[in-house]
């Protein structure tokens, strides 16, 4: 069994940062896959990052490519979502999720077994 617990998210500006941070417990994060989702208000929930479970690899939603990030801490086990020039569309809750399949990192929801309990990111105009 995995338990993921998210923070860091809260209200920010528009141009602003934020890092949100999924820490993991039951096993060890560093081989696994991780992906970050989000749902904004009326939305249905989608993909917004990716890395594989080597580390090396990182996917990223075409709205967040060249502004999000992802990075590892290992010691920790801990993932962290690493978010730049935030705009008034990228207010949503955002949830870490951990694939059934170790290796399995793409954007289908049905693929993670594991899910955070969300955190609200909110950026103002």
């Amino acid at each position: 069994q995995v338990q993921l617990d998210e923070s860091g998210g809260g209200l920010v500006q528009a141009g602003g940062s934020l890092r949100l941070s999924c820490a993991a417990s039951g096993r060890t994060f560093s081989s696994y896959s991780m992906a970050w989702f989000r749902q904004a208000p009326g939305k249905e929930r989608e993909f917004v990052a990716s890395i594989d479970w080597s580390g090396g690899i990182t996917y990223f939603a075409d709205s967040v490519k060249g502004r999000f990030t992802i990075s590892t801490d290992n010691a920790k086990n801990t993932k962290y979502l690493q978010m730049n020039s935030l705009t008034p569309e990228d207010t949503a809750v955002y949830y870490c999720a951990v694939p059934g399949r170790s290796y399995y990192s793409g954007s289908r929801q049905e693929e993670y077994d594991y899910w955070g309990q969300g955190t609200q990111v909110t950026v103002s105009s």
